[in-house]
């Protein structure tokens, strides 16, 4: 049975492991930031008041969590989807409008070189991510202009995940992923394919993933 105090728990965990505040989350989520806060936890009447689903469900899309992991953290346990993580003081940051630029992303699609900025992030992140700032209004409704991406060039992709897509003519663009598979050519090699959902002209084509065309987890989104 899940009371009133592991929910808030949990809420409060996750944003621990993301280096938040449960005001901050709630900002990452796109919510008012008094949304988790301790004094909206019992109503003036003395009644425990319970998160909507839309704020958990926002949340978890915000700070990349599967709800197998909410539920992990809501059972006491460490949220496996941290696992690798550790917290920055700062990670690299580029513009988005400037993601196609050669000299960002060695050959197998990591960030490096000198033309990356640092920005301020108290949080968790695996080794090679990076973050994006959001310099157009081109991605609108997904994600909008001024926010932050948190992304990892080595998560693992999963079907629902929200991506990061750098085509093989030098563009990127964000969408999530709503089916992935393997080809069977009988002479080519063995492809893994992905079909994506929210990326204008290529909304729902089918991607290969072929070493040219690289697809990275956006792991977190900062409004």
């Amino acid at each position: 049975m899940i009371t009133h105090a592991d929910i808030w728990r949990a809420i409060d965990r996750l944003a621990a492991e993301r280096g938040l505040t449960p005001s901050g989350l709630a900002r990452a989520a796109g919510l008012d930031s008094t949304t988790f806060n301790p004094s909206k936890r019992i109503t003036p009447s003395g009644r425990p008041r319970w998160p909507g689903t839309e704020s958990l469900a926002r949340t978890l899309s915000a700070t990349g969590i599967s709800f197998e992991g909410f539920s992990r953290l809501l059972a006491g346990h460490d949220d496996p989807e941290a696992d690798g993580k550790v917290h920055h003081s700062h990670l690299r940051i580029a513009p988005f409008s400037q993601l196609a630029h050669p000299e960002l992303f060695d050959e197998t699609g990591l960030p490096e070189g000198e033309r990356w900025e640092k920005w301020d992030y108290h949080g968790m992140a695996d080794h090679h991510s990076y973050a994006v700032h959001v310099d157009c209004d081109s991605m609108e409704p997904i994600f909008r202009k001024n926010g932050t991406l948190i992304i990892s060039p080595t998560a693992a992709i999963r079907v629902g995940d929200r991506v990061l897509l750098h085509t093989a003519q030098g563009m990127a663009c964000c969408g999530h992923v709503v089916e992935r598979w393997h080809d069977a050519p009988v002479t080519a090699p063995l492809h893994e394919l992905v079909r994506i959902r929210g990326l204008g002209a290529i909304d729902g084509q089918e991607i290969i993933l072929d070493g040219t065309t690289r697809i990275h987890r956006i792991t977190m989104a900062c409004m």
